[in-house]
């Protein structure tokens, strides 16, 4: 199969859906899904981060359209799913890992796909890994930028160990939440929870801003262009962004410690490639390098000047995987 041409910035050009609707989901949530490229590729599943960013059409132009039929969808409450987290009236309580877990197989029996190959990072690292290690014949390959796992102490790390490096903004932070002062991170964060789930739109405002600007701190030296991370995103988006981070994460995902590196011998046969940048703060490389020993089919390429946001490095290696995998 001829492959398509790339732009100048070794991506592939950008593409509209070919397909696109509202899958029902259950318990009253509608997850919208898009197909992109060749209706007849190889099956691809973008899996976005966050949890709660919702898809982007940037993600497409990963995927040669020539080869590959690309899925993406936005996980529950979040992108042009319904109801939307930044709705205070959107009841969260079905907006689990094993929902979306769920989600996901819904998604392929109803697409008609027998196995696909997975893509994604940060949050979406997570639950792909989830999602595979419940399912590994459901899973052709696995491409992941930005490898997290969603341990008490990796979120531990995200939302209180990196502020070794940014002091003033962790007290913030944690100033956000008077209530859970002196308390430890899982505290911190069910009092963020609490807040982004309170009748006041303005408590809700100030949570969103207080946590948004402990994001963008994280990355804060990285190299990025346009506006900031979390705290540039549109309102509603934001807001849904955060209710729905807040809500996963003091809950540890409703994983196991550890239970994702634990398990990832069911990954055995599965290929991935692991892609990490030795300066992300955010999600230090140790996952990654816990992951590469524990899963013996995985490949883990360390970018060496790359954060979590990754770069033109990391682009490169994200397309030389997803083209060789494209033959496969």
């Amino acid at each position: 199969m001829t492959s398509a041409p790339r732009l100048p910035d070794d991506r592939y050009p950008p593409i509209e859906p070919y397909d696109h609707g509202m899958l029902d989901a259950g318990d009253g949530n509608l997850v919208y899904w898009e197909a992109c490229g060749n209706p007849a590729g190889k099956p691809a599943l973008v899996v976005h981060g966050g949890p709660g960013s919702g898809c982007t059409p940037g993600a497409r132009r990963f995927f040669d359209p020539a080869r590959y039929r690309v899925i993406l969808f936005d996980q529950r409450n979040c992108g042009r799913s319904t109801p939307h987290a930044s709705d205070p009236a959107a009841d969260l309580r079905f907006n689990t890992t094993d929902r979306l877990i769920a989600d996901m197989e819904r998604l392929r029996t109803h697409l008609g796909v027998d196995r696909w190959l997975l893509y994604g990072g940060s949050w979406g690292s997570t639950l792909i890994l989830a999602y595979a290690e419940r399912h590994p014949e459901r899973v052709s390959e696995i491409v992941i930028p930005a490898v997290t796992t969603s341990r008490r102490s990796e979120i531990d790390w995200l939302y209180r160990g990196a502020g070794r490096f940014f002091p003033e903004a962790l007290d913030r932070f944690r100033a956000g939440v008077p209530e859970a002062a002196g308390e430890t991170t899982p505290e911190v964060l069910v009092a963020y929870a609490a807040r982004t789930e309170s009748p006041d739109p303005e408590v809700r405002a100030r949570a969103t801003a207080d946590w948004c600007a402990w994001e963008d701190t994280v990355l804060s030296m990285e190299a990025h262009s346009g506006p900031p991370p979390y705290s540039g995103r549109p309102g509603p988006a934001r807001q849904a962004l955060v209710r729905i981070c807040a809500r996963y994460f003091s809950h540890g995902a409703w994983l196991e410690e550890g239970q994702l590196i634990r398990d990832a011998g069911r990954l055995a046969g599965i290929p991935g490639v692991l892609i990490h940048g030795r300066l992300d703060m955010g999600g230090p490389l140790s996952t990654a390098w816990e992951l590469a020993k524990a899963w013996p089919d995985a490949e883990l390429t360390v970018i060496e000047d790359a954060g979590h946001l990754g770069g033109a490095a990391t682009s490169r290696a994200i397309l030389a995987a997803l083209d060789r995998f494209a033959e496969d």
